[in-house]
């Protein structure tokens, strides 16, 4: 049976996250306020941010510059998008 959280960013319960995105408090509390949707849709962002940014995500300022915009995302505040990218058409 999945488990179900008040998601942050959708304000409403939503089906939760298996377990924590990573460890640590930061991850604890992503796992209790966000939804499986929210953190998909999240990465989904994240890999356009990275590709089209051409970020090194083995560069240490990289991870606070993700880290900024995943709460900005999550918490459904303006956060950097990929330029150029235009989503596919659902029509």
């Amino acid at each position: 049976m999945s488990r179900t959280v008040f998601c942050r960013k959708y304000q409403q319960d939503l089906e939760g996250l298996e377990r924590p995105p990573f460890p640590g408090p930061k991850g604890e509390e992503l796992f209790q306020t966000v939804s499986k949707k929210a953190w998909q849709e999240w990465l989904a962002q994240q890999t356009m941010l990275i590709n089209e940014k051409h970020l090194n995500v083995m560069d240490p300022a990289t991870r606070p510059y993700l880290d900024a915009q995943r709460e900005h995302f999550l918490d459904n505040e303006p956060f950097d998008k990929a330029e150029g990218y235009t989503p596919p058409d659902k029509g």
